[in-house]
């Protein structure tokens, strides 16, 4: 039995519609990531380069939280992201497993793992080592390597 819902497949789906929205360039991947409560409502989303100075999806759905939605406690929150949130960034920039971690979101489901073209990212084991709950959801994985498809 899979440790995801029929819910967690929408909420990837709609993760991957905002990796759609990423424009394309040669050495980055598109991303897509969408924080829910825990009932189920989205609380936020967001997507590679959405906003200015190199950004992730996960950092950019972290900073497009309403205020007060980290203060009133992310801990029944869930991240999907359709790739593995990294571990290390080339730019020096925070990593997104950190900024989750700072977050308090306990829950985290991707659809693939990053690849090791350009960094050795450990994203999973770190999250995991943390006490956050990490879920494949498989059932997304096909089109959340579409998303990319531009990088061979």
């Amino acid at each position: 039995m899979a440790e995801y819902t029929a819910a967690d497949v929408a909420m990837m789906q709609r993760a991957i519609a905002c990796g759609r929205q990423c424009t394309s360039v040669e050495r980055a991947y598109n991303v897509g990531a969408v924080i829910a409560s825990g009932a189920g409502a989205v609380l936020s989303s967001g997507y590679s380069r959405q906003l200015p100075g190199n950004t992730h999806a996960e950092q950019c759905a972290l900073e497009a939280l309403p205020a007060g939605a980290a203060a009133a406690g992310l801990e029944d929150a869930t991240m999907y992201t359709t790739m593995e949130p990294c571990s290390t960034r080339l730019s020096g920039n925070t990593p997104c497993v950190q900024r989750i971690l700072d977050a308090g979101i306990r829950r985290v489901c991707y659809g693939v793992r990053e690849p090791p073209t350009f960094v050795d990212c450990r994203g999973v084991q770190l999250l995991a080592a943390a006490g956050v709950r990490v879920v494949h959801v498989a059932e997304a994985e096909a089109d959340c390597r579409k998303l990319n498809a531009h990088i061979g």
